[in-house]
């Protein structure tokens, strides 16, 4: 609902003051009486006017022609918008040692995929219009979520992941190589893998470079991440009598190769050893793979006026009525 011209409706402003100049007083008698009798006779057949409810009616009529100038329209809008060309697949490590408690949230220590998930769900709120993809991997990789527009469905599969939804391991070579294999087919513009992980590659059949290789062939952007603490980090263990208890552990991250992988591939290596470095790792992956989108937009408007014009006058017939009508 909009008005084409937004500036009459102020005239809506001298209506009160039309209605005190209508109730005021009116002049004082022509003729002067002696008795009220005279006046029985004058008063047959006079007509009788409803006063306060015909000034009503004239001003309501006078209110919605007012109205009616402004040029009400009621409006259809109809946006369509386009997905950017970037298509993401997100890697996410879910083997043991992402158990360790050396990231924080909300000031409470916790482990580090309840963060990552976290840190995640943020960079996908921030690009509404990339189609995104969710990879876990442990000793093998597995699809969590296909590369999608419903960004709803994909939060609800990165709430899902859990550690030890597979076997124990770091295949890193082939969850790179099983994410590049469901990027080649995407007729996006750009091709990015976002992987994290805290280990180093000791499970799959895949070497990190071959893969590697094949993202580069094809195009596909690989950047990599290191989550953890540098030297050692607490992990809950359980002992042989049930009970749970922390356990320093050494954290082991293949730098080097997860950095080769990445300037292979037109990319970059980010080390996280905390939450706020690991949330700024994926903040300057967004603003490095900037998004565009394209927007067309709709609108068809339909015109009121008639329908205040008609209403109107309408009110100044019932008014012209009112105003004629007879007692006897």
């Amino acid at each position: 609902m909009r008005f084409l011209y937004p500036q009459l409706l102020w005239l809506l402003l001298l209506l009160p003051l039309l209605a005190l100049l209508k109730g005021k007083r009116g002049p004082a008698p022509a003729l002067l009486f002696s008795t009220l009798s005279v006046l029985s006779h004058l008063a047959e057949g006079r007509k009788i006017q409803p006063g306060r409810l015909l000034v009503a009616l004239r001003l309501l009529a006078l209110a919605l022609l007012i109205v009616a100038l402004a040029r009400p329209q009621l409006g259809n809008t109809t946006t369509e918008i386009e997905a950017s060309g970037i298509d993401i697949l997100l890697a996410v490590d879910v083997s043991g040692s992402m158990e360790a408690l050396d990231f924080t949230l909300q000031g409470k220590a916790v482990n580090r995929l309840i963060v990552v998930k976290s840190v995640i769900q943020q960079f996908v709120e921030q690009r509404p219009n990339d189609r995104i993809g969710l990879l876990a991997f442990g000793g093998r990789p597995y699809l969590a979520s296909p590369l999608t527009l419903d960004h709803d469905w994909l939060f609800k599969r990165l709430a899902a992941l859990s550690i030890g939804m597979v076997e124990d391991g770091t295949a890193i070579g082939s969850a790179i190589g099983v994410g590049v294999s469901r990027l080649q087919d995407a007729e996006a513009k750009s091709r990015i893998l976002i992987l994290l992980t805290d280990g180093m590659n000791n499970a799959g059949t895949v070497p990190p470079i071959v893969a590697a290789e094949a993202a580069q062939t094809l195009g596909i952007k690989v950047y990599t991440i290191g989550a953890g603490t540098k030297g050692e980090a607490a992990m809950p263990v359980v002992d042989a009598f049930g009970r749970k208890r922390l356990m320093r552990t050494r954290v082991d991250i293949d730098d080097e190769t997860l950095g080769q992988v990445a300037e292979m591939t037109g990319a970059r290596y980010f080390r996280a050893t905390d939450t706020p470095s690991l949330a700024k790792v994926y903040e300057e992956i967004n603003q490095m793979e900037k998004t565009t989108r394209t927007i067309k937009k709709f609108e068809n408007y339909r015109e009121l006026f008639s329908w205040l014009v008609m209403a109107a006058l309408l009110l100044l017939g019932l008014e012209a009525a009112l105003r004629e009508r007879r007692i006897p």
